[in-house]
């Protein structure tokens, strides 16, 4: 269906499959006139697709092929009971890490993205987490620009205070001890979203780690940070507690196969009182962040 007001591009819901099958909710944005550049937009921990919906709409009225998705058990991602009602099914049992998102989710729509549009130049746009696992993708080279938006090694002392000691008791004396009892993390108790047990376990345990995902000696797919050569600009909001400096740098170090550009951005620079962790998709910026950041993307690749 067409979008308010962008009349020239149409949505459609449609499912890609995971490496291992699983059916991913995604949508796919497209502008009525020629295709030129390829998006894949990849969602921050316990975000829904529909929160880049305004921001992959403007990309398709550029001339942009965009897919947004949901991991596997998140979103329209989830289960569905088997009852007559349409309703979520409980993720007591379900398995999923963020690992696994990054490994069989995100690795298989990149593959689906480059495949279908292998013409076009294509670009990856990570958000937070989306940013954390273009390092793990055993297929990273398939991508020629990518921008990440407050995308960071989380370590917890990393946060600015007092948000730090708010998550650190969230995660640790909240969450944790909800999760091992329930068998899945409940949105309700301060993320929004219910979360699949195995991948918020992991997630506390990056968080609480000096080097983040790093420190995961388990985690072998670190070893594809470097496989990554194309365009890398990362964006950091100076009001984000999440995302800040010392954390997008250290993220961005892994990456020792391109120079990363990491560029601050302040409130004032966009005309807003603040933007944050999660801001920069709200469609006050479409003339200001958006478009520089579709600008970014669309530019030409260099040989």
């Amino acid at each position: 269906m067409a979008e308010p007001g962008l009349d020239d591009i149409f949505s459609d819901d449609i499912t890609v499959p995971a490496t291992d099958g699983y059916p991913l909710a995604a949508t796919l944005f497209l502008p009525r006139g020629a295709k030129r550049h390829a998006v894949l937009v990849n969602s921050a921990t316990a975000v829904p697709r529909k929160l880049y919906r305004g921001f992959a709409s403007y990309l398709a009225h550029r001339g942009c092929a965009v897919l947004t998705y949901d991991y596997r058990g998140t979103g329209d991602s989830r289960p569905q009971a088997l009852t007559g009602s349409i309703r979520p099914k409980s993720l007591v049992g379900f398995k999923a890490s963020m690992s696994d998102w990054a490994a069989q989710d995100i690795t298989a729509a990149v593959a689906w993205m480059r495949e279908r549009y292998k013409a076009l130049p294509f670009a990856y746009v990570g958000h937070s987490f989306g940013g954390q696992a273009l390092g793990l993708l055993p297929n990273n080279s398939e991508i020629s620009r990518a921008l990440l938006i407050a995308a960071q090694a989380g370590y917890w002392k990393l946060m600015t205070a007092p948000e730090r000691y708010r998550v650190y008791a969230l995660l640790n004396f909240v969450g944790t001890p909800l999760t091992r009892a329930l068998g899945y993390m409940p949105g309700k108790a301060g993320l929004g979203m219910d979360l699949p047990k195995d991948a918020f376990l992991q997630w506390v345990g990056w968080v609480m780690s000096p080097r983040y995902l790093f420190d995961d000696a388990r985690l072998e797919a670190v070893q594809n940070f470097p496989k990554y050569q194309g365009a890398l600009r990362a964006l950091c909001m100076s009001d984000d507690p999440w995302a800040t400096p010392p954390a997008v740098e250290l993220l961005c170090s892994g990456f020792t196969s391109t120079a990363p550009e990491i560029i601050t951005v302040r409130p004032a620079d966009t005309g807003v009182s603040k933007i944050g962790h999660m801001g920069f998709f709200r469609p006050e910026h479409r003339d200001t962040l958006w478009r520089g950041a579709a600008e970014w993307i669309q530019a030409e690749v260099r040989a």
